[in-house]
């Protein structure tokens, strides 16, 4: 496809962080003030993973009372509304914007009335993917997660799990995630992100109904089978992998190995400002890099309705559409 097809094309995104995801304006309005765009976004020699979430800090300052968040929704979508997006699933984590005025529930709240106000002018249909921190402690994220799943079907989707992956495996949160399903929450999970295969093991053993990148599994035709057997969503970010370095080059992407092995993989942006990309610059980057054909591309939206957190009428929509 050409990309005024791509950028015209239907799209779901499963995995983006808000967060990452937020607009320069956006974040210049709310600090009153210019940023360069080298403050927001990776350079093309971005070196690790540590280097990549330092990108996180201005735009973090912007979502700590409720009319940042509110806004923040609204300009993700908007941002999303240039290329077509007609389904999303916007992850953040509640706990990083609480403070002595804004409890977790105000947090929540905040966000999906801009999300609402965006679905009604962009019309683009959304759900809130709420993050428990590998850093926090078990305590305050089941309270987090506790209080998302009084919004559940009311605009949050579901939940996960995120941060430095490499520093908390998926073995010290089995009891958290084991509790979140007792509570009737779907999750995601990031794993396999840093080159552990097992904290993707660990993730599927949970419950987790997706996997956030999952890179890990590149060689390990035992696990993938695994996965495609349960029809676990495999939620793909091809530039931001290649960014944090979670595979060394361009040629290690697994994305081809993936989709051979009947994976439901989905293409995603993990982090639309931060890693400079949008959904169409990321599927021009896998056909121009993967030999990703047109019809791969169609099926890994069909993969992304089939496995996002949305009811059977959304779904229903997102098939007409794509």
């Amino acid at each position: 496809m050409t990309v005024k097809e791509l950028t015209t094309l239907p799209k779901i995104e499963l995995h983006c962080h808000l967060d990452g995801s937020l607009s320069r304006t956006f974040i210049e309005k709310r600090l009153g003030g210019k940023v360069s765009q080298s403050e927001l976004s990776v350079s093309e020699d971005c070196r690790s993973l540590n280097e990549y979430l330092e990108k996180f800090d201005l735009p973090g300052k912007c979502i700590m009372d409720e009319a940042g968040l509110r806004e923040a929704g609204y300009d993700v979508l908007r941002s999303m509304k240039q290329e077509n997006v007609c389904y999303t699933e916007i992850r953040f984590a509640p706990l990083l914007s609480e403070t002595p005025d804004m409890k977790c529930n105000k947090v929540i709240e905040a966000l999906l009335d801009g999300l609402e106000k965006g679905k009604r002018d962009f019309g683009i249909e959304y759900g809130v993917i709420t993050c428990a921190m590998r850093h926090h402690s078990q305590k305050d994220n089941y309270r987090m997660i506790k209080t998302a799943r009084e919004y559940l079907g009311e605009g949050v989707c579901a939940a996960d799990l995120a941060g430095a992956e490499a520093l908390y495996p998926m073995s010290e949160f089995m009891e958290l995630f084991r509790k979140t399903r007792k509570l009737g929450m779907p999750f995601t999970l990031h794993a396999g992100e840093c080159g552990s295969v097992q904290n993707i093991l660990d993730s599927v053993e949970a419950g987790a109904g997706r996997i956030g990148h999952g890179i890990a599994m590149r060689g390990h035709a035992e696990v993938q089978k695994e996965l495609q057997k349960k029809g676990i969503g495999i939620e793909m970010c091809p530039i931001s992998n290649l960014q944090t370095k979670a595979v060394e080059s361009t040629k290690d992407y697994p994305m081809k190995e993936f989709l051979e092995s009947g994976l439901k993989v989905t293409v995603n942006t993990d982090n639309r400002t931060v890693s400079n990309t949008t959904l169409t610059k990321e599927l021009e980057f896998i056909q121009k890099n993967y030999g990703i054909t047109d019809e791969e591309i169609h099926l890994m939206m069909r993969n992304a309705v089939d496995v996002a957190f949305a009811d059977a009428a959304v779904k229903e929509r997102m098939l007409k559409y794509v």
